[in-house]
């Protein structure tokens, strides 16, 4: 650890020891998708691969720039996929895949993975919204959000033709799987995606605003999996999801963080 770690970890553990809270978080993760399980590439850290600063001012030096890199954790793309629109004799959309026969991806494998939503479900009658299961799950056992958020600490020399659309929710009692939201602003430009590249990102919210989460392997644990039959999905059957939180305490077991041993 180089001395500008050191600064920043000394600054969150006097903070720690302030409040009274703890320093470390700990979060599970695990991937609940019941096909094709060895795509889901797991969560690593963001690092940079910058070279030696040449300045004590350098941006590399920097406590608060560092503190800010060091609590993103980078999920990696699991597919390849070139994805593009073509438009219909009666005007309409069709999203098509760009490779055609040369495809890494099979129609059903497609259809397993996403979905374009429907034009009254967008946000924008020209920008449609595409939808890729994403089913990483983090589940933790104490106060703590998971915030999904756009590459934006990565370079891509060919931009994405629109943004990525974000989500913040508890994962002390909501850790339902994610899912990976695309608002497609140019219809006229493919979205390319290729496996290992960074797809998107998740950091996190505890008490202290000070503490680090440590990231480990959950277990699927038969608790688990039943807390998460009794949450996922739910939005097929109900608006305002956030309103059974309540609800969700009271059948939520004591205990469901449990690392992989």
């Amino acid at each position: 650890m180089n001395w500008e770690d050191q600064f920043a970890d000394d600054a969150g553990a006097r903070e720690a020891e302030e409040r009274g809270k703890k320093r470390t978080v700990t979060v599970g993760w695990t991937v609940r998708f019941p096909q094709a399980e060895s795509i889901w590439l797991p969560p690593k850290s963001f690092s940079r691969a910058d070279p030696k600063p040449a300045s004590s001012k350098s941006v590399q030096v920097c406590p608060a720039a560092i503190d800010f890199d060091r609590r993103h954790f980078v999920i990696p793309c699991p597919i390849d996929l070139n994805l593009a629109f073509s438009r219909q004799a009666n005007g309409q959309l069709q999203l098509i895949d760009e490779d055609g026969e040369k495809s890494a991806m099979r129609p059903t494998g497609r259809a397993n993975m996403m979905i374009l939503h429907p034009q009254n479900e967008w946000r924008h009658p020209e920008r449609p919204i595409l939808q890729i299961v994403a089913p990483y799950v983090f589940v933790s056992d104490e106060p703590c959000y998971v915030v999904q958020s756009a590459p934006h600490l990565h370079y891509f020399p060919e931009p994405r033709p629109g943004v990525q659309m974000g989500g913040r929710y508890p994962t002390h009692i909501w850790p339902r799987p994610l899912s990976w939201g695309f608002e497609w602003y140019d219809t006229s430009k493919p979205l390319r995606l290729k496996r290992g590249d960074p797809w998107f990102y998740v950091s996190f919210e505890t008490e202290n605003p000070a503490a680090h989460v440590r990231l480990v392997e959950q277990e699927q644990t038969p608790e688990l999996e039943k807390y998460l039959t009794s949450i996922v999905d739910v939005s097929n059957y109900v608006n305002k999801t956030y309103s059974l939180f309540g609800e969700a305490r009271r059948l939520r077991p004591e205990s469901l963080l449990k690392p992989k041993g």
